[in-house]
């Protein structure tokens, strides 16, 4: 008989796969959905309505241009927020800050303030808007402080509004911060973002002025964070101890179909999660997050949803809170929400496309390719340096997505590889190259385009097919970075693209200057010389080819597998110098990510190999030893009936099963040998040494362990298997 546990949940899932969800959205019934949206959000709207009209400008001139507000306009803006968020509910507030563990963090207060005879008033001040004070000894720092130093100070982010969590009880208002040591060093993920938004800003500005755009005093990045996850029902998640503690199968294999037919990728999708999906939605309007696509993904119970543009900081805090809301909701439905980069061997892996872009203060889009001389010179001028800012710095782009989740998807014919290069299109490509070579470019019906001396030809909004291999690809307003992954914050790539972008604009606009000014011509020559240099970091092909790789390599393109490989780029005196250089990371700072990265990579491993030792030897042994016990028992009875019926199907499998049942007890020790070993580096090694010792020593253990255990899962009867299966975690939903 099928193991009780696996059996019951089977059941249950296909007798009752609808549940009947009934939480209250509060705030959207009886209201239009234009009316609803941000509801919870103290947005510009409400900033507008609540705040008085010096007290509102003097909060816009702190978000558009950075400008510090006095403790008089801030204790206006906090009181406002306060009964804004006290008549929805709110009883408490917390800065809601990104840690450098990935996630996001928070230490909730209450406005409740006691009084003299024993009465209380509701009370906010702008310095406890301003500045919160979280025990910071516990968070990672990377060495830039020691435990018992846990002083840390969180402080408001004005770019990115203040929001209300709620839930059947009450609310709370969050309010977006920075979080950094009582020395001021930075502890976590959105303040090296805030900073290369200034430093690109500043960069930009400088090089359109060099070439007459004397309008522009303010250029701001702008994204589009795609999201995918895989859900399942929380019945076979807590049936497999590797997803609660990994967020991935450490075993199970490839069930009889799976997504060879490409059946599900935009397929109907289930009555049960089109339901959590509008939940889903429906919360997400309410915080303002502008969600505007859903989808099945390529994986079965693999999906995408998908918002529109925001500026950098406002995106990169709306899916994070996004990730928070996707949990909460499926929780609801009776499903589990899974961002794991690779929840499932064998199968489709989930990123994180950030869609990039830069706008200016006067609404123009710089990668907007134009219509007129004008506009295309602009754009060629930010093409060339984003061209040259990822050849030379690879490694930072490399590095921002560097996970060990992510190491299973990178290159695994699902994402792109972990060569970094740019797709253009045959059309952008052909401009290039008419531009190096100095002629006219011709259009894609070979008539000739004409090319002005500072100006591309008129292009049209799409400019190229899709390449979905590349890992930067130009997808006609934009560049889509598709290495991301699916778990982590935003916030690093968004800030190590900025830094590198800004440092290109200021090496353009140098050379521009050095050579007499922005004249046609010596435009025209800085922007040829440039992409002459850096034209091997663009391809247009398939990049999951043997081929590519060939010629990465003979083009001397980084390949950086795994993440102690791409944590090379930390230790480098150049690229700490960049940091350093526009204000985005000190050294320390710098160092302390690289340690970071290291320390987290290692715990991850650990965790995943301790629960492969685990289930190998309480789950998958036993079941094994029954299955041994099984065949004992029907081979000889089979001989008691008639000893002279032929028993070597039994015979054969039983020997099979022993034969597997010792190999697995054989690789689990060897897997306990290879962590004892790598564990007695933890003292006097730099945490890139163990990294490196996990990848080179436990990391292959493991795949020997699950190797064994999964042939297996193929030979012991079903009934004794206790495991949800690939074909139930993916298909019974």
């Amino acid at each position: 008989m099928m193991a009780s546990t696996r059996q019951a949940a089977v059941s249950s899932i296909a007798t009752d796969a609808l549940f009947d969800v009934r939480e209250d959205i509060s705030g959207m019934e009886g209201q239009s959905l234009s009316d609803s949206y941000g509801r919870y959000v103290f947005g510009d709207e409400v900033q507008q309505k609540r705040l008085p009209a010096n007290v509102y400008m003097a909060l816009r001139e702190t978000i558009d241009s950075g400008k510090t507000l006095s403790a008089d306009i801030a204790d206006e803006i906090a009181n406002a927020m306060k009964e804004w968020a006290v008549e929805h509910g709110a009883t408490h507030y917390t800065h809601w800050f990104q840690p450098m563990t990935g996630l996001t963090a928070e230490k909730h207060d209450s406005f409740l303030r006691p009084t003299e005879g024993g009465t209380a008033i509701l009370k906010f001040s702008g310095r406890q808007l301003s500045q919160g004070e979280p025990d910071a000894s516990s968070f990672p720092s990377g060495g830039l402080r020691a435990t018992f130093e846990a002083r840390g100070y969180t402080a408001w982010d004005p770019s990115s509004p203040a929001f209300l969590r709620k839930s059947a009880s009450g609310a709370t208002l969050c309010i977006p911060s920075v979080f950094c040591s009582w020395t001021g060093a930075a502890l976590d993920k959105k303040t090296p973002l805030l900073r290369s938004c200034q430093a690109i800003s500043k960069a930009a500005v400088r090089m359109l002025q060099s070439v007459g755009e004397n309008a522009v005093t303010r250029v701001a990045p702008t994204t589009g964070i795609e999201q995918e996850y895989f859900l399942v029902d929380k019945q076979f998640y807590h049936l497999r101890p590797d997803l609660m503690a990994t967020g991935r199968t450490l075993f199970g294999c490839a069930p009889y179909k799976g997504q060879e037919f490409d059946d599900h990728y935009f397929g109907s999708i289930s009555v049960r999660v089109l339901d959590f999906m509008r939940d889903l939605e429906k919360e997400l309007w309410l915080l303002g997050v502008p969600v505007m696509t859903r989808h099945n993904e390529v994986a079965p119970s693999q999906f995408e949803l998908a918002p529109q543009f925001s500026g950098v900081s406002v995106s990169v805090d709306q899916n994070m809170l996004t990730m928070s809301v996707l949990g909460d909701v499926a929780s609801r439905h009776g499903l589990v929400a899974m961002m794991h980069e690779k929840p499932y061997q064998g199968f489709n892996g989930s990123g994180k496309h950030m869609n990039w872009s830069i706008g200016d203060n006067l609404g123009n889009n710089l990668l907007e390719p134009g219509k007129t001389p004008h506009e295309n010179l602009k754009f060629m001028l930010v093409l060339t340096a984003i061209i040259r800012a990822v050849d030379l710095h690879q490694d930072l782009l490399r590095v921002s997505i560097a996970s060990a989740g992510n190491d299973h998807r990178l290159g695994a014919n699902e994402a792109p590889p972990a060569i970094i290069s740019i797709f253009v299109g045959d059309q952008l490509s052909e401009v290039i190259d008419a531009m190096i070579e100095g002629r006219s470019p011709d259009s894609p019906d070979q008539e000739s385009l004409r090319l002005g001396v500072d100006a591309l030809p008129q292009l049209p909004k799409d400019i190229s097919d899709r390449n979905r291999t590349s890992p930067f690809a130009f997808t006609g307003n934009k560049f889509e970075f598709r290495a991301v992954s699916s778990n982590q914050s935003v916030a690093y790539p968004a800030a190590f693209l900025n830094t590198i972008v800004a440092e290109s604009m200021d090496h353009i606009t140098n050379e521009i200057e050095a050579r007499g000014g922005s004249s046609a011509t010596t435009i025209q020559e800085v922007v040829r010389e440039t992409l002459a240099k850096h034209r091997r970091i663009l391809f247009d092909g398939d990049n999951y080819s043997e081929e590519w790789v060939e010629e990465a390599a003979r083009r001397e393109l980084l390949n950086r597998r795994t993440t102690p490989e791409a944590l090379a780029a930390m230790d480098s005196e150049k690229n700490a110098a960049l940091f350093e250089a526009y204000h985005v990371l000190t050294r320390d700072e710098f160092e302390s990510r690289r340690n970071v990265a290291s320390e987290i990579y290692v715990s991850r491993i650990r965790v995943e190999a301790r629960a492969t030792v685990d289930m190998a030897a309480t789950i998958i042994l036993p079941a094994a030893i029954a299955a041994q016990r099984q065949l004992a028992e029907t081979t000889q009875a089979v001989r008691q009936i008639d000893a002279s019926l032929p028993v070597d199907a039994q015979v054969q499998a039983l020997r099979l099963t022993c034969e597997l049942t010792g190999q697995l007890q054989a690789r689990v020790a060897d897997l306990r040998a290879a962590m004892e070993k790598v564990e007695g580096l933890e003292e006097g090694h730099e945490p890139i040494e163990h990294a490196q010792a996990m990848l080179k020593h436990v990391v292959p253990a493991m795949v020997q362990v699950r190797d064994v255990a999964d042939r297996l899962e193929k030979e012991v009867d079903d009934d004794l298997w206790p495991l949800p299966k690939y074909r139930e975690l993916m298909f019974i939903r």
